[in-house]
C-alpha cells in the first residue's frame, strides 16, 4: 500500500517540488500530485481543487505536504485532511518529499515521522572552502591574486 502525496504550496513551489522529485523518482508520476497556490485565486476555489486532487489520488492514506504553516496552502489543507487517512505536514522541502516517497509504503503515522526527519536532518551549514585559499598546483605558471 503506497500513500499518495499531494503538495499544496505558494505557485510555482509545489509543481516546482514535484518535478525535483520526479527527477529522482520518474515512477511516481501516479501517485505525487501538485497544488499551485496563485496570490489572486480565491481560497474556496483552491480547497475545490485539493479535494479534487485528495480524490483523484484514489489511495487508502495520503499526505498532504504544504510550504509555510498559517500561509493560505497550509490554511486550506487544514480544511481537506481529516486526520485518519490524511494527515498534514507543513514546511515541506526537497529533502523532505525525497524521504517520503521513498518510504511511502508504510503506514501513514510512520511515514510523517520520516518526512519530517528527512526535512530537518538535510538542513546543515556547509563549510566552503574559497579558491583563493587553496594551494596551487606545482605547475601552475599564473599566479592570480585577485578575489573571485
Amino acid at each position: 500500500m503506497n500513500t499518495g502525496i499531494l503538495i499544496i504550496a505558494h505557485a510555482p513551489l509545489a509543481s516546482a517540488l514535484r518535478s525535483g522529485l520526479l527527477h529522482v523518482f520518474p515512477d511516481a508520476d501516479q501517485g505525487v500530485m501538485a497544488l499551485d497556490v496563485p496570490p489572486s485565486e480565491a481560497p474556496e476555489l483552491t480547497q475545490a481543487h485539493a479535494m479534487q486532487m485528495l480524490g483523484q489520488l484514489a489511495t487508502y492514506q495520503t499526505l498532504v505536504l504544504t510550504d509555510v504553516f498559517g500561509a493560505t496552502p497550509c490554511n486550506i489543507a487544514q480544511k481537506v485532511v481529516d486526520g485518519v487517512r490524511s494527515k498534514l505536514v507543513a514546511g515541506v522541502n526537497l529533502p523532505m518529499l525525497l524521504r517520503t516517497v521513498n518510504y511511502r509504503h508504510e503506514p501513514l503515522d510512520m511515514l510523517i515521522s520520516r518526512a519530517m526527519a528527512g526535512g530537518t536532518q538535510s538542513i546543515m551549514q556547509v563549510a566552503v572552502t574559497a579558491p583563493q585559499n587553496q594551494q596551487r598546483k606545482i605547475n601552475d605558471q599564473q599566479h592570480h591574486d585577485h578575489s573571485q
